[in-house]
């Protein structure tokens, strides 16, 4: 339905841990230009850490939720230490990566699992609302499981070289018609969709 993909991981983790934590609760356009403002008015990561908090916010303002997301950012560079650097997470092993990252302010599975993947290429399916949507929906795990629950039950079922591109094509179908109101007449999915052959999601019709 949606075409081959493939993961090209910029090895960035820093970038990935950051973008990831402007990504919260707005959109990839919104989170973008946060992401840019940011590395527009700071040189480094250091000058990140180090800066007069408003001023940070003032740089990732259009990302939404600027004073959380500042503070969160420079307590998370904080704790990394000097130099900043999570490089060694690429040789880690995944438990220990994962409760690494999650021991961060603010940085819950879903945070800790764009970094190992999109930096990394590291096997993980990060559940964000859309696939907590569309995974729920077609019976890959409880329609009710905790994103924590989620997490652990698409790692279960994924084989590990189809990770990326299960994500990815979740998150397309999520945006598509699978949205809060699905668009269930245009879904492929539709004869293996527990959710639409049990009656349990209202269609837009």
């Amino acid at each position: 339905m949606y075409g081959e993909k493939r993961n090209e991981p910029h090895g960035d983790p820093i970038h990935e841990l950051v973008l990831t934590i402007l990504s919260q609760n707005t959109s990839d356009g919104n989170r973008d230009r946060a992401y840019r403002g940011l590395r527009e008015a700071f040189g480094s990561w250091a000058a990140v850490r180090d800066a007069p908090v408003e001023a940070l916010i003032d740089s990732i303002r259009s990302g939404g939720l600027a004073n959380i997301k500042g503070p969160r950012i420079q307590a998370v560079l904080a704790r990394l230490g000097e130099p900043i650097d999570l490089e060694w997470l690429r040789s880690r092993p995944r438990q220990e990566a994962i409760e690494q990252l999650t021991s961060l302010p603010g940085v819950g599975r879903k945070t800790a699992a764009c970094v190992m993947i999109f930096a990394f290429d590291r096997p993980e399916i990060p559940v964000d609302t859309h696939v907590h949507r569309v995974g729920g929906r077609l019976g890959l795990f409880r329609p009710s499981a905790a994103f924590e629950e989620a997490h652990d039950e698409m790692l279960a079922i994924t084989d590990r070289a189809d990770a990326y591109e299960l994500h990815m094509n979740l998150i397309e179908h999520g945006r598509g018609p699978c949205r809060p109101r699905p668009r269930c007449g245009e879904c492929g999915l539709r004869r293996m969709c527990v959710a639409y052959r049990a009656g349990l999601v209202e269609p837009v019709t």
